[in-house]
């Protein structure tokens, strides 16, 4: 297994432990921790992409676990954020409907021998899911030490943020259906 592919599924081991340690806020510094594991996984799904390219490693498995595992990671700080009053339940319906009719598209897409590939939309998403679920997270351990004010309103932020991004998934999703029309027969 090359290195690229490695960290793929580095990705989708530190999606649940990510999760554990969000939701286990009894722990000293818990958002602090889980704020870490995410980055450092976010930080695993720029690097193993752009060493694929460039060392002339992409793989199928590459290809179609990549972006299962950025999922897995964003549906878990979703739900987790959810849990704590930070992100809309229907951001999160959003965001999984995308991914599930994405995912769905790609798949009967594939049986015919088509691989499509992300376009700006869906990196422009990736990288605003990315950051600003880490932003959060640091707001929440800012707040939780004390540096920001009690009445900071982190609730409202991270909302906002939220319903951008749940706006730039639905926007990336249905570009990425328009282009893929071509590759898919529904006559099959």
């Amino acid at each position: 297994m090359n290195l690229p592919n490695r960290l793929t599924v580095a990705r989708f081991i530190l999606a649940p432990v990510f999760l554990i340690f969000l939701m286990w806020q009894t722990l000293p510094h818990y958002s602090l921790i889980a704020f870490l594991i995410f980055v450092l996984a976010a930080v695993t799904d720029f690097i193993d992409g752009k060493l694929a390219r460039k060392n002339g490693q992409v793989t199928v498995f590459g290809k179609f676990l990549d972006p299962v595992a950025d999922k897995m990671l964003v549906t878990a700080a979703l739900l987790g954020l959810m849990s704590m009053g930070l992100c809309n339940i229907w951001v999160v319906m959003l965001v999984l409907t995308r991914e599930f009719v994405v995912t769905s598209v790609r798949l009967v897409a594939s049986s015919d021998g088509n691989v499509i590939a992300a376009n700006i939309w869906g990196k422009l998403k990736t990288a605003s899911q990315m950051i600003f679920i880490s932003l959060v997270l640091l707001f929440n351990e800012l707040q939780l030490d004390g540096i920001l004010p009690a009445g900071f309103p982190l609730a409202l932020i991270s909302n906002i943020l939220m319903w951008i991004i749940a706006g730039l998934t639905v926007v990336s999703g249905i570009t990425y259906v328009y282009g893929a029309r071509k590759h898919i027969s529904v006559k099959k």
